[in-house]
């Protein structure tokens, strides 16, 4: 993760906890968003580790594909902290990006 400085992270930090309940934001998004548009999997490194107080279950991959590496029981887990905020996941533990996508406005990410 030495390819993005604190700041980064910050923004990254900033930007998730705005995510609001019942949608979702892609890493590379999140990573776009916050100025490094090539840093998909670092979000996903800040994520691994970020506090874990923010709505990381909000985070999927572009196609909206959960988590493996998701604390304490990978994709299931990921998958039943999104169902109890009323997000329907499928089988094969996808969400639909297309329905679900939030794009904050400029506004919000001041």
């Amino acid at each position: 993760m030495s390819r993005v400085d604190a700041d980064f992270v910050q923004r990254v930090y900033d930007l998730v906890v705005q995510i609001p309940k019942g949608r979702v934001m892609t890493y590379g998004q999140i990573a776009a968003l916050c100025g490094a548009a090539w840093a998909a999997w670092e979000v996903g490194q800040i994520a691994n580790r970020g506090p874990s107080e923010l709505p990381w279950q909000r985070v999927v991959n572009k196609q909206g594909g959960l988590a493996a590496g998701w604390p304490n029981g990978g994709r299931d887990a990921h998958a039943a902290a999104l169902r109890a905020e009323g997000i329907e996941v499928s089988e094969d533990y996808k969400v639909n990006v297309g329905e679900l996508l939030w794009n904050p406005s400029q506004t919000t990410l001041l």
